[in-house]
């Protein structure tokens, strides 16, 4: 209309110069709008490249990366296509505040999807707020982390902790329990709730302890075990080298005690061989999963990495899930506008390797759960699952 009242002064609508003008202006509007639609949707992802999440890393960047080709070979989202953009966050806070800055403010994503610890997602979320920028956490935690521009789809202790401790319980005949973790959020967390269950079904938890993140000297730790004499150890460590520390070190002390480790997952206990034989397990993912979706997720990791592929697992798995999710609420949005996909990220689902997977529980996923063991060469027996298990009223207010 603008355009219009400026051009009749001199010319009727109809007339050549007008015609000109307009077919002008519409070709303008038509290249701005080709432009728009060629530039990337950068989606942001930090993670521990270093640090005590460096274990896992790997296969968490793998995931990614297939899944944005995934999309891309589809036609992208809304006709663009994806861009990664991949930042070390150091596995701590000071690190995960320097990448969100470099994502959120710098590089200007569209969206964060990351695998973290507790610490750098605590450090990183008033960043995400700042800049309005929807942010998808898919690693499992301790739960009730909430804020109004994040969604979670890894599982909360409401889901993981029942599985093991009902199998010491009731199969193992457990009555005494030994904690330990690291001592930060998810370690203190986990174990907190893990006390609390065991003491509600009649178990006693003769001992708890913890190591500081970045620590590796387990044995003051492990002494205290052992004069304790507990039925059950029960370990919430940083996923990835505190694992891996810890279960030599218990191996090599020759401590023979039932193990349930609420923070292993399946990549890590594959490079740790027979140190982590016997030990229990909780998780939503585990290749193990006879479905069509995870056979042909493991096939399409196989066929992009071949020789260099990572094992899948419960830290990598949710994230290549994530962003397929991000997709389907930028459609559902029909914008890539924070408060949009915001708003559309409760509503859509996905059929993953998991299962279907929606985040509609208080920002949270309703996830089947798995109990398994690790075998001798590292693999893990899955001993029972638990179907469509409720995360519990982790953010019922968040807006």
């Amino acid at each position: 209309m603008k355009l219009t009242r400026i051009l009749r002064p001199d010319n009727a609508l109809g007339s050549p110069v007008t015609r000109r003008a307009l077919a002008a202006s519409a070709w303008a509007v038509a290249l701005i709008s080709t432009a728009h639609a060629a530039e990337p949707i950068r989606i942001g992802m930090a993670v521990g490249l270093s640090g005590a999440n460096s274990v896992v890393a790997p296969a968490v960047v793998q995931s990614s990366q297939l899944a944005v080709d995934e999309i891309n070979a589809a036609g992208g989202i809304l006709g663009r296509k994806v861009q990664l953009e991949i930042v070390d966050d150091a596995s701590g806070a000071v690190g995960a505040q320097k990448a969100y800055d470099t994502l959120v403010f710098d590089k200007k994503v569209d969206a964060i999807i990351s695998m973290e610890t507790s610490a750098a997602r605590n450090a990183g979320l008033p960043i995400v707020a700042r800049g309005r920028v929807p942010f998808i956490y898919t690693s499992f935690y301790e739960g009730h982390s909430c804020s109004p521009w994040m969604f979670a789809n890894g599982w909360v202790p409401e889901q993981q902790v029942a599985p093991v401790v009902d199998y010491m319980l009731n199969t193992r005949k457990a009555r005494s329990f030994f904690l330990v973790g690291n001592d930060y959020s998810f370690g203190r967390g986990m174990l907190a709730f893990t006390r609390k269950y065991i003491e509600q079904h009649g178990g006693k938890v003769v001992g708890e302890d913890y190591l500081p993140i970045d620590g590796t000297e387990w044995t003051p730790i492990i002494s205290k075990i052992r004069d304790a004499r507990p039925d059950a150890l029960i370990s919430a460590t940083a996923g990835g080298a505190p694992n891996v520390s810890l279960a030599k070190q218990l191996k090599g002390a020759g401590l023979n005690v039932a193990y349930g480790n609420l923070a292993i997952d399946e990549g890590t206990a594959r490079t740790m061989g027979d140190v982590a034989s016997g030990m229990y397990m909780s998780a939503s993912y585990l290749t193990g999963i006879d479905s069509k979706e995870n056979k042909q997720f493991i096939e399409a990791l196989d066929r992009r990495f071949g020789n260099k592929v990572q094992t899948p697992n419960e830290l990598s798995e949710p994230q290549y899930e994530a962003f397929h999710l991000y997709k389907a609420a930028v459609e559902k949005a029909g914008s890539t506008d924070g408060s949009k996909v915001i708003k559309a990220l409760q509503d859509v689902s996905f059929d993953g390797p998991r299962g279907p997977v929606s985040m509609n529980s208080s920002r949270h996923a309703p996830l089947s759960m798995r109990l398994g063991q690790v075998q001798g060469d590292g693999s893990i027996r899955i001993l029972q699952t638990f179907e469509r298990v409720d995360p519990g009223a982790q953010c019922p207010n968040t807006r």
